[in-house]
């Protein structure tokens, strides 16, 4: 009998761990070739894994709520042997596991000297659940088990995270001193921070229901709160007068859709004019790392999509400005169909650059976005309404019935000021108001 290593496979760009979330096959079941064998979640998409070959599953290397790195062995499958391949040791995957352990922590060190190694630990004393991958930190950097046990976790039932261990060793390198006097490591400079910032109790009476936050609920709470942390918020906000807009989709979007299969929406109207005052005022499509920018060579527009569970997820249009109409149409259909499916991948929602949502379609006139982080910038989409307004002739002023809506702009303080955050959107409301109602589609 030979043995495969089961490893979690490139998921997409920029995509570097994945959280198992359920497995799907236990440890004596038959596998079939490209048969799901598990189910893990990277930032807001769930997909499976399948096995590349027929086998048994002998051994899980993670249990659910594990982070695993790509390229990580994550099982291991017993295959028939056809005589001519050499098995490999059980101790193999292990060892893998232990070398990117290694890789890890110094990484994470960031030169500095970690304490000297104790004897092998055991850890199985605990009452607490620790994954292989914490364990072989712990044990590469000598952390006893009352220091482990001491580490605040992030993770389902507060489980310590590869992250949470990582970051301990950061913080233990700078107060090693203190924390050998002491027998333990308590690092105060990573606790007052929680303690400043933790919430008031909430009270709860017998009448009351207590939901247990999704999965990807914490995440966006996360993700939100980062982005207020991390970036200057302010927003600017116009009214556009899209009526010539409207009137030609109207008279457009039967014969669009009979020629093309698609509906004709808004949306890769909306896209199309972002694209176009993007290549205007580049330094919207930018990102911030420390103290320098980074200036955006492609434009690859995120689209905020509704999942069926009600939370949102933004795939990406990659390289916007390079499609017409009818190519925006495409992609913001395929992209909002398959969102609404959970049939997104992972690579769908990497790599934007900058961000619009539709705050409309839920009736809102308008709104003021939190930044998807990286990036400095997102435009709210408000709602299209028939409004009475003043229109300018030759002949004179009188008043109409038009459609308007809001266009409201959150951008980065620190990078975006006003006068580039306003002309932006701006451009926008000036590419909509002079949409061309002659061209075809």
């Amino acid at each position: 009998m030979a043995k495969f290593e089961l490893k979690l496979p490139k998921m997409g760009e920029s995509v570097a761990e994945a959280t198992i979330t359920n497995w799907l096959k236990e440890v004596g079941d038959t596998i079939e070739a490209d048969e799901a064998v598990l189910e893990i979640a990277t930032d807001k998409v769930d997909s499976d894994v399948p096995s590349e070959v027929d086998g048994k599953l002998i051994e899980k290397l993670f249990e659910a709520d594990d982070v695993v790195q790509v390229g990580q062995t994550i099982a291991i499958i017993e295959i028939e042997s056809d005589g001519g391949g050499d098995d490999r040791q059980e101790d193999e995957p292990q060892e893998a596991m232990v070398k990117e352990v290694e890789e890890t922590v110094s990484a994470a060190q960031k030169g500095v000297e970690a304490p000297a190694a104790s004897s092998t630990q055991d850890f199985s004393e605990s009452d607490r659940f620790y994954s292989p991958l914490v364990k072989n930190i712990a044990k590469q950097e000598g952390i006893s088990l009352e220091e482990l046990e001491q580490i605040e976790g992030s993770g389902k039932d507060g489980r310590v995270t590869k992250n949470d261990i990582l970051g301990y060793i950061e913080n233990r390198g700078e107060g090693s001193a203190k924390s050998q006097s002491q027998g333990q490591s308590i690092d105060t400079a990573r606790l007052e921070p929680a303690v400043k910032n933790q919430p008031a109790p909430v009270s709860v009476n017998g009448e009351d229901e207590i939901i247990e936050m999704s999965r990807m609920g914490k995440m966006i709470a996360h993700h939100m709160v980062d982005s207020v942390q991390t970036s200057a918020h302010v927003q600017s906000f116009i009214e556009v007068d899209v009526t010539n807009i409207w009137n030609w989709r109207q008279k457009n979007k039967t014969v669009f859709e009979k020629r093309e299969g698609e509906k004709l929406t808004f949306t890769p109207i909306f896209m199309e004019a972002v694209a176009k005052a993007i290549k205007d005022f580049p330094l919207i499509n930018i990102s911030v790392n420390g103290d320098k920018i980074i200036k955006r060579k492609n434009i690859n527009l995120g689209m905020a999509a509704a999942l069926p569970d009600g939370n949102l997820i933004v795939p990406v249009i990659k390289n916007a400005d390079r499609l017409n109409l009818v190519g925006l149409a495409k992609e913001v259909n395929d992209l909002a169909n398959r969102a609404r499916m959970n049939k997104l991948k992972p690579d769908d929602i990497q790599g934007g650059t900058y961000t619009v949502t539709n705050v409309g379609t839920f009736g809102s006139v308008m709104g003021t976005p939190i930044i998807n982080q990286p990036q400095v910038a997102i435009l709210a989409l408000g709602a299209i309404r028939k409004v009475p307004a003043v229109i300018e002739t030759p002949e004179g002023d009188f008043i109409g019935i038009r459609h308007k809506m809001f266009l409201s702009h959150s951008y980065d303080h620190r990078v975006v000021n006003g006068a580039l955050g306003g002309q932006f959107v701006q451009r926008v409301a000036q590419y909509l108001e002079q949409f061309d109602v002659d061209r075809t589609v």
